[in-house]
């Protein structure tokens, strides 16, 4: 079952998920000390900068009308990446966006690239997301949740963190700029 909520104030209450406390809003069930069945506690999400990812992009390669709709293979030629805590560059050529577009020029970004931190460190980046380009590139924001994998000892904090990244593609779709923040 669930854990008890407690109250910590008028309408509000405290629920400890994972042994942290989540802010929650007294359900108005006429039993302040659960949320009703069905529902789950709302909490909130902080978000700190991590990162600007700039990406330099290749033509696209368009193969239309695939079982899964139109598929955009976009090669990454560079993927650069600046922050407090994180900076590098792309590492090798096996880079790419392998995005699938419906047939209202919707889509869903499936990126994975390697990072090679200013000191040396790699780094596995994968991203997915959403975007729309039914007004052209660069008329609406790209969303995506990257997420980063390495075994380097000084960047063992990026294995458990969750991204969150808004980006903007220029109008002639060479270059895509990702602010990244971790969700904490």
């Amino acid at each position: 079952g669930r854990p008890p909520l407690v109250r910590s104030g008028a309408g509000d209450c405290t629920e400890h998920l994972f042994g942290l406390p989540v802010a929650v809003r007294e359900p108005d069930d006429g039993y302040p000390d659960r949320v009703p069945d069905g529902q789950t506690a709302a909490m909130t999400i902080e978000l700190a900068p991590l990162c600007t990812i700039t990406v330099g992009l290749a033509p696209p390669f368009i193969l239309p009308d695939t079982p899964s709709g139109t598929r955009v293979i976009v090669e990454v030629e560079s993927f650069v990446v600046t922050g407090e805590r994180l900076n590098g560059w792309l590492k090798g050529h096996a880079a790419a966006d392998w995005l699938t577009l419906d047939s209202r020029a919707q889509g869903t970004v499936d990126v994975r690239a390697l990072l090679e931190t200013d000191d040396g460190a790699l780094v596995y980046v994968t991203y997915q997301g959403r975007l729309d380009l039914s007004g052209g590139p660069g008329s609406a924001p790209v969303y995506s949740a990257p997420r980063f994998e390495t075994g380097d000892e000084r960047y063992l904090w990026l294995n458990k963190i969750q991204a969150i990244a808004k980006g903007e593609t220029t109008p002639d779709g060479e270059t895509l700029v990702y602010e990244v923040y971790e969700a904490v």
